[in-house]
């Protein structure tokens, strides 16, 4: 065996042997569409305000801020597209938490450190009959927390008396009822240049921020002239913590830290890093689409892929019969490889990319056969086998080349202008290409050569 022929071997070897053991186990490899697997389905609609009404900009911008936040959530193949003038559909295939994956997309994410000018703790829980010994004592118990609660409520009052007219002014919640009356604001999202989830120093999930040069002046100089006293870190209007300033604080970092769990604090980073929507949307519809017409059709595109396959490999056996055989082992080839390449690039199967597989099963013998009646050509005209291969191979790579590059450039096409389940189908025909070329090209002629030189090495002997 020539050495070209030896290294040919060895290339389609360590191949096949790679693409298998990314295949392999295939269960859970693959990722599937929001068609074959569901997910959460959510419309969005736009709601503009006088300062910030609706424009093709403005929901061209929320789109951009929607996908880079689905992007940093780890959502695969996320379809999201306008629907008229102010509605924004959302889909996000295998989300198993659409609550969450709803406050990621659906918050503002405005971020604002405000000045606090006075503050009321959160009311404590009401008193329990079961927790005092005699009615009477709970009934005192109950009198006094009503008491402290309309304490609570006029200060409400006169919290909202005091905002009435007064610009910069502000009154907000946190998480466990505390009120603020806010002041100016200090620095605000627009600021950051990143936001992290991590944790603090006994072991709770934060959001570490880091901010520009412009940010990192004007949060030294609010940390500064509010030493001792409370700086409250509000996102979309909620107060998500008031911690107390230590000391000046330079270097344009800081810390949001509040009762988050670790995903929380990672859906709060990615909110922040992706910047704030640039209109307020209201949720529309929010469902989750079931997998059972995945299931369906999974089993339709497996029959369908089956049957293809089947019916190629019996044509190329009756027609070209032991280099039918080789055709065969080429195209089971391309098939791992395609595979593989699915895997590998974690690219999202939808149905019309099972539509793809299908037509790549075609596609995968077309090299093969443009390559046997170009070496039946030779041989006809009295050249030895050998010279008949190399001949063959030689005149049907241009055409092969010509042939799967304006394919292609149609599938290159298709990705670039589509959306969803049509960028699937693109990368699955994509990858069927190049695999199909490959097999034919490289791994035809290797089994080829190595067969012949077996053969008459066993007709000698």
């Amino acid at each position: 065996m020539l050495r070209s022929d030896k290294w040919r071997l060895m290339i389609v070897i360590l191949v096949i042997l790679a693409a298998a053991f990314t295949i392999y186990p295939i269960d859970g490899k693959i990722k599937l569409g929001l068609d074959l697997k569901g997910g959460a389905h959510i419309l969005l609609k736009a709601k503009g305000t006088p300062e910030n009404p609706v424009t093709n900009d403005s929901i061209d911008r929320l789109i951009a801020v929607l996908r880079n936040r689905v992007d940093q959530y780890g959502v695969t193949e996320p379809v999201i597209q306008r629907e008229g003038q102010d509605r924004v559909i959302v889909d996000l295939p295998g989300v198993s938490d659409p609550e969450a994956a709803l406050e990621l997309i659906g918050k503002t994410a405005q971020l604002e450190f405000r000045e606090v000018l006075s503050a009321q703790p959160p009311l404590p829980p009401g008193p329990q009959r079961q927790n005092y010994d005699s009615q009477e004592e709970y009934e005192e118990a109950l009198s006094r927390w009503n008491a402290l609660k309309e304490e609570r409520d006029a200060f409400i009052s006169q919290l909202k008396d005091e905002v009435k007219g007064k610009a910069g002014l502000a009154i907000s919640t946190d998480d466990e009822g505390a009120v603020y009356l806010l002041g100016k604001v200090y620095v605000t999202g627009k600021s950051l240049v990143d936001a992290k989830a991590t944790y603090d120093n006994i072991g709770r999930p934060v959001v570490s921020l880091e901010f520009d040069k412009e940010g990192s002046k004007l949060f030294e100089e609010a940390t500064a002239a509010n030493v001792g006293k409370q700086i409250a870190i509000v996102l979309d209007g909620k107060v998500i913590s008031a911690p107390v300033v230590q000391e000046r604080i330079s270097g344009g970092r800081a810390q949001i830290s509040g009762r988050f769990t670790a995903k929380a604090a990672q859906r709060l980073a990615i909110m922040l890093r992706a910047g704030a929507l640039p209109v307020p949307v209201e949720i529309l519809e929010n469902r989750s689409v079931g997998p059972t017409l995945g299931a369906d059709s999974i089993r339709s595109g497996l029959k369908a892929g089956l049957i293809g396959a089947i019916l190629v490999v019996v044509f190329m056996f009756i027609y070209y019969r032991w280099l039918g055989v080789v055709a065969n082992i080429a195209l089971f080839t391309a098939m791992l490889l395609l595979f593989a390449g699915l895997i590998s690039l974690k690219a999202t199967l939808t149905l019309p990319g099972i539509a793809g597989i299908v037509l790549s099963i075609g596609m995968a013998v077309d090299g093969n056969i443009l390559i046997y009646e170009r070496i039946k050509e030779e041989l006809r005209s009295g050249k030895t086998y050998y010279a008949s291969v190399d001949a063959g191979f030689r005149k049907a790579f241009t055409t092969i080349v010509d042939a799967n590059l304006t394919t292609l450039l149609a599938a290159g096409v298709l990705f670039y202008f589509g959306s969803g389940p049509i960028k699937g189908f693109a990368v699955t025909l994509s990858i069927g290409i190049l695999a199909s070329v490959f097999s034919a090209v490289v791994v035809t002629r290797a089994l080829l050569q190595t067969f012949y030189r077996l053969h008459r090495a066993k007709s000698v002997r």
